[in-house]
């Protein structure tokens, strides 16, 4: 990749890793990102998502959240002579000058805020520059898309307040996981642009992850940018099939589980990796539908709206291809191929997603 394009990842579960005790300083076999790894391929900063998980009430999210934010900083810090934390642009691209790789922080689900505005400044003062919104349920802010029954159909009302707050701090609004009514309602509240930090494209894969052509239409036309996901389940309709037809879902739920109950326990480990493995081992569409999903987007509303955001280290398994993060060369040669200028590919890499940070 030209060495003058900056490469940044918009969504990365790193975190989630360092708290199962990953070292990421070192080429960590069962791994989808590491300081190693980011270095192959050519990733010059990523956002590390502290994902929280659903079920956690205020507080107690609140706390998790602050564990995987204290996991980042020593980490950064145990790496300090070629990792430094970024904020904005400048700040990156200073750091890639310098031949340092720039960890950005965003904020997986919005609980641990609560309903306070206090709260959502401390995040920002440590760092954090988007906050998704909510993940696989419904919380105070506004309704996931995985929800059955919905509780607010759309934003909260203290969701609406939030919308707000977060445009006049400068937080960028992720609607990744949100509902289609959610999504439209930020869009209403919001004064200024929203991105989709990981997901892909409805039309070419069912999935109420995925955003219909009207809401990328609609987010673009505000100004925002959807980030295109690597997980084989939001690319191809028919990886769902393959994986619930091996019934590697349900057992990997349950060993995964005993895994980050005790990720010190050997065996425990182990037997996560062979999950892993065996999930890999399943026929996986090609990394080449990340390329169609970006496709898509640049055809409904230009090459100005569209990013990367692979959501690695929050998958359980990986397109052919593209089985970490060391091999994001081969998705800009993929681009390359398709007719893409180097002009294109620096907004697609950085520049989309910066200007919006801005």
């Amino acid at each position: 990749m030209s060495t003058n394009m900056f490469v940044l990842d918009s969504h990365c579960d790193t975190p989630s890793q360092i708290l199962r005790l990953r070292d990421l300083s070192l080429d960590n076999e069962h791994a989808h990102v590491d300081f190693p790894k980011l270095k192959r391929g050519g990733v010059d900063g990523a956002f590390f998502a502290l994902y929280v998980p659903g079920n956690l009430e205020t507080e107690e999210a609140f706390e998790y959240s602050q564990r995987l934010l204290e996991g980042v900083e020593r980490a950064v810090e145990a790496n300090s002579s070629s990792v430094a934390f970024a904020t904005d642009s400048a700040q990156a691209f200073s750091n890639k000058q310098e031949g340092r790789f720039s960890v950005f922080l965003g904020l997986e689900n919005g609980s641990p805020i609560g309903n306070s505005f206090d709260r959502l400044k401390w995040f920002y003062d440590r760092g954090v520059r988007y906050v998704t919104l909510c993940h696989s349920s419904d919380n105070q802010i506004c309704d996931s898309c995985a929800s059955k029954v919905k509780r607010w159909g759309g934003l909260s009302p203290f969701g609406k307040e939030l919308v707000a707050e977060m445009n006049s701090l400068g937080i960028l609004i992720d609607v990744s996981h949100i509902s289609d009514a959610s999504f439209y309602d930020v869009l209403k509240y919001s004064d200024r642009p929203v991105v989709a930090t990981h997901s892909c494209c409805r039309a070419l894969c069912s999935h109420p992850r995925n955003m219909t052509d009207d809401m990328i239409r609609s987010l673009a036309s505000a100004g925002g940018v959807i980030q295109i996901n690597f997980y084989p389940l939001f690319l191809d309709s028919g990886f769902a099939e393959v994986l619930s037809g091996s019934g590697l879902e349900e057992k990997g739920g349950y060993v995964e589980k005993e895994f980050i109950n005790d990720p010190s326990d050997p065996l425990k480990r182990a037997a996560w990796n062979r999950i892993q493995d065996e999930i890999q081992s399943l026929p996986r569409p090609s990394f080449k539908l990340i390329a169609d999903h970006i496709d898509h987007v640049v055809a409904l509303a230009g090459i100005d709206h569209v990013g990367i955001g692979s959501d690695f280290d929050g998958i359980e398994v990986t397109p052919e291809g593209m089985e970490d993060i060391s091999m994001m060369p081969k998705l800009f040669e993929e681009l390359r191929r398709r007719g893409y200028s180097e002009a294109d590919l620096e907004k697609m890499a950085s520049g989309n997603f910066f200007r919006i940070l801005e």
